[in-house]
This record gives structure tokens, sequence and C-alpha cells, in this order.
């Protein structure tokens, strides 16, 4: 026991010294952060009324008890992240502006179902698409946090996204600005970054990176937050694994292929796929 008892004694001590200089990185919050459970149950709850009868049963309070979560995870964010809210409005303000969003989301997710539906002859009802395809779920989880990033309320977005992220594998920022009857097929791997800027009626399929090529640095030689990633225009598809990168324009009606490395903009109506594969050797194992 005595050397169980040194051993958590010693361990404790090293995790409080302050002569570690690694240590200065790790944040010491003041007040109660944001709570992943209840953000969880934010989402079941916002689910719940999106999609009557799907997630849950609606109840009388379910708008209510949603506004209850709002207020509370935004508050706790907003006190302790201590960044600027140029709205200077207060948590249940924000709560109460968000609730009255809920139609636009609505109305915006069943154009992203309607899409998904359209484009996968193996999808057997909007119902299936609803209830089983990644799809729907990081997208539910993206427009509502991305109206929650408008709001200039900070961090409960990416917390939101990163919960989406964790379930589908699909990783879309929040400050993505996507529009109407978007789809993915399958969406394992696809990365959506922050200054992304997606038309309407686009179909990404797995493995797709719409990323950045690089990072301007300031003075200090840290990266800063400007445009970086691809613009991608009404009627555009892109097939599984190829990378577009860098703020390049993809023309509206293009296709590209799959497997494409695309850093230069292209016109609309372009046709890009990968050069012809060929053979690095005869004989062995091919790895």
């Amino acid at each position: 026991m005595s050397k169980i008892k040194d051993v958590l004694t010693k361990t404790a001590a090293q995790l409080v010294r302050e002569n570690v200089p690694e240590y200065k990185f790790i944040p010491h919050p003041e007040f109660l952060l944001p709570d992943i459970n209840s953000i969880g149950e934010l989402m079941d709850t916002s689910k719940a009324i999106l999609f009557p009868g799907f997630f849950g049963k609606v109840r009388g309070n379910s708008l209510e008890r949603l506004y209850s979560l709002l207020n509370e995870q935004i508050n706790r964010t907003l006190r302790c992240f201590d960044l600027q809210n140029d709205t200077e409005k207060t948590a249940p303000e924000l709560a109460l502006a968000f609730i009255g969003k809920l139609p636009k989301i609505k109305r915006l997710l069943a154009t992203d179902m309607k899409a998904v539906y359209d484009c996968d002859p193996a999808a057997t009802g909007h119902s299936e698409v609803l209830f089983c395809y990644p799809a729907m779920q990081a997208m539910t989880y993206y427009r509502v946090a991305h109206e929650l990033l408008l709001m200039e309320i900070p961090v409960l977005p990416r917390i939101i996204t990163e919960l989406a992220h964790s379930a589908t594998g699909i990783d879309i920022h929040p400050g993505a600005k996507i529009g109407e009857y978007f789809s993915i097929d399958h969406g394992t791997g696809v990365v959506i970054g922050e200054t992304c800027i997606i038309g309407n009626h686009v179909r990404l399929y797995q493995g797709v990176t719409l990323g950045a090529k690089g990072f301007t640095m300031d003075d200090d030689g840290f990266p800063l937050n400007i445009p970086r990633h691809p613009i991608i225009e009404d009627h555009v598809i892109i097939y599984s694994n190829s990378t577009i990168l860098g703020r390049i324009t993809i023309g509206h009606d293009s296709v590209i292929g799959g497997n494409v490395w695309q850093v230069y903009s292209v016109p609309p109506h372009s046709r890009i796929t990968q050069r012809k594969a060929t053979a690095a050797f005869t004989d062995g194992l091919g790895i």
C-alpha cells in the first residue's frame, strides 16, 4: 500500500508542477465548460423537432427544452471562451433567435434529403435516407452549427460538428457555406474546410477533401484565418478520393473524376480525370 501511495503522491505533485514549460499551453477554465452530454441532448431534441416521428417523440415542451439547453450551453460558451460577441446579445436572446431559425434549417435539410435520395438508386425512400444515411446526420449537425456560428457563438458550433464527425467520418467545418440540395454519397473521409463555398445541387463522394493548399503567415509566424479553401459552383460532381486544394474555383456543371489532385481553377462544364495509371514494376508483390 505504501508503494501505491508513494506513486500516487509523486504523480499528483508532478501534474501541478509550475516549472514544466509545456504545461502553460493547457488552459485552466474559471467557469463551467460546455457539457458534451447536454450538447448531445440538444441535438437529439433538435432532430426530434425537425423530423417528427423519426428521432424520438416530439412532446409539447420540446421547444422549451431546446431553448433551455441552448441557453445554458451558450451561456457557458460565452463565459468560458471570453471572445468578442459583436451583437452583445445575451445567451437567452441568442437561444431564442436560434429557435426562430429552425424553419429555415428544416427547409434546407429537406432539400439535402431529396438530393441524396435522387442521386442514389439504392435508396428505397426518403425515410431510409433520413434514418440510415450518414450524410443526413452530418448535414443536420452542420446546418444547426452553421446558424449558431453566424450568430457569432464561439466553439459550440465546432463541438456540434465534431460530434457528427466522430459518428459519421464526415468532417464539415461549421464555417463552410453550403447551398441547398447538397448530397454526399457514402461519406466516409469527406473533409470540407472552414472557408469553402459550395453552391446548389453539388454532389460529393467518399474521401473527397476540399482543403487548403497552404497558409499565409503573419509577422509572428502564425497562420492567418483568410479564405484558403475551394469555391465549388452549382451542379458540380466530385467523385471519390479527389483532393481539391486552395482558393480555386470549380466552375458550374463540372465533373471531377476519382483520385484527382486539383490545385488550379477550372471553367464551367469541365471534365477532369486522373492520368492513366502506369506500372512501376513488373514483378514482386506490388506493395
